[in-house]
């Protein structure tokens, strides 16, 4: 058995959702580090000690879109594959290598999106 990835950082600011997202993806047998806004993300992406396979964000967060700060996680670490979770999916444009997914989603949809990206990147 390979052993497991580095811990997903997941960005959402509703406390919710983001709970949700994080039982989903630890059900799943992923660690999960977690940031209510793009602020509290930076300070874990700048942290060189955290590894991380994935930052999933949503695109409305309160204090920048999802996509400046994937743009800033990208100075930091350029080759961290990024997943954007958006309730106007078919609204939203990705940078190119980075990922979609339509808000509501569910289990399955999240596991496979996840299990994609991390395979593919």
């Amino acid at each position: 058995m390979p052993p497991p990835p580095a811990p997903l950082l997941v960005v959402e600011d509703d406390a919710i959702v983001r709970m949700l997202i994080i039982d989903v993806l630890e059900t799943l047998g992923y660690a999960v580090v977690e940031a209510q806004d793009g602020a509290a993300a930076l300070a874990i992406l700048h942290n060189p000690d955290q590894a991380l396979a994935l930052m999933m964000t949503d695109i409305g967060l309160p204090d920048m879109n999802g996509q400046a700060l994937a743009a800033k996680a990208r100075e930091v670490r350029p080759l961290l594959p990024i997943l954007f979770a958006s309730g106007y999916a078919e609204n939203t444009q990705v940078p190119e290598g980075m990922h979609l997914i339509g808000k509501p989603f569910s289990i399955d949809q999240l596991r496979d999106k996840v299990q994609s990206i991390l395979s593919i990147d």
